[in-house]
């Protein structure tokens, strides 16, 4: 048996242990990395950068080049976009970093001083356009505020997408983004914007799509509706019907993946029908 003592018969020592340098595998000092020089083939500023919705195939040649010429990138998902980059054979920016919806007002300091330090900052969601029902608005804001650069690199779109395939009129629509979790509150927005002759376009998760559906059902009637799934992707499809019917069919099914719902505005015959009551 040793002679020393073992870690819990030692002797007490006053005030908080002493820590040394954080030390990596194999025992070697772990240094932080510096940051490299800018690559100034971009101009300092805030890139957003639209990535793929489902079929890689749908990222642009100018999301690439730019992508390229980044000096650091903020991410929904730093796994999601690493996935995305390796793809694509594009090196990960450094620095790399997540910018979500629980950090978004943290991150705006930090991607602010790197542009101060004269580099081209990209902003990437997991998905779309950032901004766009995804995190990026309160930081694209507060930099425009402040007069910095701000470039926005289009690209794939799952609410214009499925407006275009939907079959409902594209003359004019209302984007909803995510509507409320609450029965209550779903339905006062449906029978509020529901009250024009714009077709609706709202997203939902899987576990709440049969909910939405019976709520447009009971607020809007049998206005014609579409719910697109899986889109850009191998099993892309669109269910079409009354509300009524689309609230039946999804009662109990749970598709995968983020939906896209369409909901057709107040014809104007119906309109014409509302103001002469």
């Amino acid at each position: 048996m040793a002679h020393g003592r073992s870690q819990r018969g030692g002797s007490k020592k006053s005030g908080p242990p002493k820590r040394g340098p954080k030390r990596g595998h194999g025992g070697a000092e772990r240094v932080p990395t510096p940051l490299a020089e800018p690559k100034g083939e971009l101009e300092p500023g805030l890139y957003v950068i639209a990535t793929p919705i489902g079929n890689l195939g749908d990222i642009t040649f100018r999301a690439v080049e730019t992508l390229k010429g980044l000096d650091a990138l903020a991410c929904e998902d730093t796994r999601v976009t690493a996935k995305l980059l390796s793809h694509l054979s594009v090196e990960k920016p450094h620095p790399t970093f997540a910018c979500h919806d629980h950090n978004e007002a943290r991150s705006v300091g930090r991607v602010r001083s790197l542009i101060d330090e004269g580099r081209a900052v990209g902003l990437v969601s997991d998905a779309g356009l950032p901004g766009v029902s995804d995190p990026g608005y309160r930081l694209i804001s507060s930099l425009l505020d402040e007069g910095v650069k701000v470039e926005v690199i289009p690209g794939a779109n799952a609410a214009t997408m499925a407006l275009v395939a939907s079959g409902l009129p594209t003359s004019s629509f209302t984007f909803l983004g995510f509507p409320s979790r609450k029965s209550g509150k779903r339905k006062s927005l449906l029978e509020r914007e529901g009250a024009t002759e714009h077709t609706l376009i709202m997203y939902e998760s899987p576990h709440r799509i049969g909910a939405l559906l019976a709520d447009a059902a009971e607020v809007l009637g049998d206005r014609k509706a579409v719910v697109a799934l899986e889109l850009t992707k191998m099993f892309e499809r669109y269910h079409r019907g009354t509300l009524p019917e689309l609230a039946e069919e999804f009662a109990e099914d749970k598709p995968k993946g983020e939906i896209t719902v369409l909901i057709e505005g107040l014809s104007r015959k119906s309109k014409r029908d509302e103001d002469e009551d």
